[in-house]
């Protein structure tokens, strides 16, 4: 269980995500409607170097790891996963989503926060897909 004073540092580093989003144009509408229609590089760079960080700080965290617990005392577990064809319909159906709305789920609180009104109907759409996947998960293969 978290500890109460630990709240405040997430919503601070929360803010602070989505400062570095918003002044890296991750947000804009017109920066994910030109990555959709290969105009520009930005989005597919940003995109690109989350993903060389991630596999980096992996290999980091598998090279180095001398505990087998992560820092809030979870463990830590890298075993491979099968492949699924469900994976492949369910980034099917995120990037559809993400093409109609021009937003990642990701920033949906940094678009409201920067204004964007419109992104409350992305966080319930967000919502309401959770929900229909939890209700549908013991009907689906896995």
């Amino acid at each position: 269980m978290t500890k109460w004073w630990k709240y405040p540092l997430w919503l601070l580093l929360g803010v602070g995500f989505g400062a570095v989003l918003t002044s890296a144009q991750v947000i804009s509408v017109v920066r994910v409607r030109r990555m959709f229609a290969f105009q520009e590089p930005h989005m597919f760079l940003v995109i690109g170097s989350a993903v060389v960080t991630g596999v980096l700080s992996l290999l980091i965290l598998k090279a180095l790891r001398k505990t087998k617990t992560d820092l809030s005392g979870q463990p830590m577990d890298f075993k491979k996963r099968p492949f699924q064809p469900g994976i492949v319909i369910g980034g099917l159906i995120f990037g559809i989503g993400w093409y109609l709305t021009a937003a990642c789920p990701g920033p949906i609180y940094a678009l409201i926060g920067t204004g964007t009104w419109t992104a409350l109907m992305i966080l319930a759409g967000a919502l309401g897909g959770t929900w229909l996947y939890g209700w549908l998960k013991p009907k689906l293969p896995h």
